[in-house]
């Protein structure tokens, strides 16, 4: 049956993940369609046209989905849930939050955070922080699905020739309103789609230490910032840069760990990546067991080098 992909999109343009989602939809044997719904949303629904291997682009606009909230995206999926067979999410804050509701009101079970389609109706996806992964064969009628994005390649972003079918929007459910929010700029990579990630831990010390030795490496390198759980919760680096189970998963083509021992927490958010290099003064830190390359080396002396040499 058809597959329709919820993109992700900020009304203006498409997000990476939806392109990986598609990717992932296309293997599930059938048409691909995005489902686009937004307000003002035309260029990103454009966008999604010029995917390579989407069959079709529904338009929803409304201003009810100008922030994408989730008892109104979720009321859009399900008046048109009848024509497919998969649905599927890209695992992020937003699609974890709109899936779940989609798949309670279709009554199926959601399959989560997948991270390869064997078939139409088995799929695989880590457990215990990544340490095994769980084949997962659903026999619902509908598939409800969210996909790690990091496990599959990114759809081409042109090449595609579909055409945009505007839908009738549904109404606004009344459930929730959006008061407001406040952006955080950024002049650095965002940390999931990034190619280089550096990140530090514990070791760091300090909030201060961590901007100190971590700041000109990621400049120098061009490359996103993240941390460990253990330099979060000490309070070194903010939440958002969390980087493992419970933070976020990356999968950069060089991820550089400074000062982090390796819990397998933080391991199941980067092992996935392309080169790891890991820097520790401890030989014993499972880090080490998933790097490409190890430095055991006091991290105030190594990183400082490892800037002069680049």
């Amino acid at each position: 049956m058809t597959a329709l992909v919820i993109a992700e999109h900020d009304n203006a343009s498409l997000k990476g993940a939806t392109l990986n989602t598609v990717s992932a939809a296309a293997q599930c044997d059938g048409e691909v369609h995005i489902l686009v719904a937004g307000h003002d949303a035309g260029e990103a629904a454009k966008a999604a046209c010029r995917i390579a291997g989407v069959a079709k682009v529904l338009h929803a606009d409304g201003e009810q989905f100008a922030h994408g909230l989730a008892e109104n995206v979720a009321a859009q999926i399900l008046a048109i849930a009848g024509g497919y067979g998969h649905i599927l999410f890209p695992a992020t804050a937003s699609g974890k939050n709109v899936a779940p509701r989609v798949a309670a009101k279709l009554d199926v079970g959601q399959i989560s955070d997948i991270t390869k389609v064997n078939s139409a109706d088995i799929f695989e996806r880590p457990v215990y922080a990544g340490n095994a992964i769980a084949v997962v064969q659903s026999l619902d009628e509908k598939k409800v699905i969210t996909v790690r994005t990091t496990a599959f390649d990114a759809a081409a972003a042109t090449g595609g020739s579909a055409q945009v079918e505007s839908i009738a929007a549904t109404a606004d459910s009344g459930k929730s309103t959006f008061e407001g929010n406040e952006i955080a700029r950024k002049d650095r990579p965002e940390l999931t789609d990034a190619k280089i990630v550096v990140s530090g831990g514990r070791a760091l010390g300090s909030a201060e230490k961590f901007r100190e030795v971590m700041t000109p490496l990621a400049d120098r390198l061009g490359a996103a910032i993240g941390a460990s759980r253990a330099a979060v919760d000490a309070g070194y680096a903010p939440n958002d840069l969390q980087v493992g189970q419970t933070g976020k998963i990356v999968a950069p083509q060089l991820y550089v760990a400074a000062g982090i021992s390796g819990a397998i927490q933080h391991l199941a958010g980067m092992k996935d990546s392309r080169v790891i290099v890991a820097i520790n003064s401890d030989p014993e830190a499972p880090i080490f067991s998933v790097a490409d390359y190890g430095l055991e080396a006091d991290l105030f002396t190594a990183v400082p080098e490892l800037i002069s040499s680049l």
